[in-house]
């Protein structure tokens, strides 16, 4: 008789083990079902460049700090403003010099 309630409280805490183990797994991983980080909650202001931006313009560039350090959102955001008005810059600096030889060979003298 003793042999068969000791068994029982036995089974007993392995079920409640068992069963506080996988509540607390399934807690756990419905809060973590996202893969990867979470995408940061927009509540600063836009860190962005003016239009004409200068090699000055980005030194005063400030980014604000998180908890793991530069806001990886702020950062991507100008840094693509910056590749985008760079590439703007090359294209018009690319069409001034084909109009500029275009001038130069409209203005030698034809033999």
């Amino acid at each position: 008789m003793v042999v068969v309630s000791f068994f029982l409280v036995f089974l007993a805490i392995v079920v409640i083990g068992a069963v506080l183990f996988l509540g607390a797994g399934m807690a756990g991983s419905s809060r973590d079902s996202g893969a990867g980080l979470d995408e940061p909650v927009p509540n600063l202001p836009p860190v962005l460049l003016p239009a004409g931006a200068k090699a000055s313009d980005v030194d005063r560039v400030r980014f604000a700090l998180g908890l793991r350090g530069y806001r990886m959102d702020q950062v991507d955001e100008v840094l693509d403003e910056l590749r985008d008005q760079l590439t703007s810059q090359e294209r018009e600096i690319e069409r001034l010099k084909l109009a500029l030889e275009a001038a130069g060979n409209r203005e030698e003298p034809k033999e």
